[in-house]
């Protein structure tokens, strides 16, 4: 094993932009693209490697070949050969709709997956973009339906003006919405599953509402879920600062200007490594070598020991791990 690189899975959205195609320095004309799958090993969207000798490879087929050598010993217990994150790039030129994400319990009734917490870092935002997270008060499933049905459901919802840096948590159960003019890193939970609560009578390219899931949504949201979800914290060059730690991931940010090295001697998970600004060149214990620049996302196996970073100038990066 190395260190990992893959193809970017590009998702064309009706509220996607132009940004990612620029930001990630790729080759291509495609419009509207609103994400882009960095890592992922949902069921019929798996990420492909895209670097080394194992190049061509599938997710599944890594993880399957390598297990906890490149997972992790409880990782490997806990989640079996499904990969448990998902790594996005999302621009929104548009608002995307109210929506919500079932826990691990509703979706493994439902779907036969796990739930979606989800994390969100701000990486640059228009003036005046926003973003959705959370009730601004209790209300009940009854008052939620008519909220819904009479249009009224954003008079509830907690709205927050962004900025680049800024980080959210977004537990499942709670009702959000990315703004238009955000542009962010999302790390979650490997889940698909959105069930959609109000999409402001938008219509898709055939002139068609799109679906609702009114029902299924009301099972799924906490209403008691109205704490600010945004989190604090104080950046730190040259050093790494945490900026979340939940039960499904924990993720610190690095801003760089001088080589660091990363103990995982004691770690027994996959690191995920997420440049949002700059370059930089990443060494492990192996002398395994590669270069990371904005944009960009590398999976460092479990195995890996230490990690060298030596920035290109400076770099941001985001770190996480089960």
């Amino acid at each position: 094993m190395y260190l990992f690189k893959f193809e970017p899975i590009l998702k064309q959205t009706i509220w996607g932009g132009n940004k990612i195609i620029t930001y990630k320095n790729l080759d291509s004309d495609l419009q509207q693209v609103g994400e882009s799958w960095e890592l992922s090993d949902v069921p019929g969207h798996e990420s492909i490697v895209a670097n080394g000798p194992l190049k061509g490879l599938s997710f599944p087929e890594l993880i399957s070949r390598f297990g906890a050598s490149l997972v992790g010993r409880e990782n490997l217990v806990r989640f079996g050969n499904r990969f448990p994150l998902l790594v996005k790039f999302i621009d929104a030129r548009k608002d995307l709709s109210i929506q919500v994400h079932p826990d691990d319990s509703l979706a493994r009734s439902r779907h036969n997956c796990s739930g979606k917490n989800e994390m969100w870092y701000v990486i640059s935002a228009e003036p005046g973009a926003r973003l959705c997270s959370g009730l601004s008060r209790h209300i009940t499933p009854d008052e939620y339906e008519e909220r819904v049905a009479s249009n009224t459901i954003e008079e509830v919802l907690q709205f927050h003006d962004i900025h680049p840096g800024d980080v959210f948590n977004i537990p499942s159960g709670c009702v959000h919405s990315i703004g238009a003019g955000a542009f962010l890193a999302e790390i979650q939970q490997t889940s698909d599953i959105t069930y959609r609560i109000y999409d402001f009578n938008r219509r898709d390219a055939d002139g068609n509402l799109r679906q609702l899931h009114t029902e299924l949504a009301k099972d799924a949201i906490n209403y008691n879920l109205t704490e600010n979800s945004k989190s604090t914290y104080t950046p730190v060059l040259n050093q790494p600062v945490e900026l979340l730690s939940t039960p499904y991931f924990t993720t610190s940010l690095y801003k760089l200007t001088e080589p660091l090295m990363c103990d995982y001697s004691e770690l027994d998970s996959f690191v995920i490594m997420i440049c949002t600004e700059g370059s930089a060149q990443l060494s492990d214990d192996k002398d395994n070598r590669i270069s990371i620049a904005q944009g960009e996302t590398v999976l460092i196996p479990a195995e890996t020991e230490s990690l060298y970073i030596y920035p290109e100038d400076k770099v941001t990066l985001l770190e996480s791990w089960v």
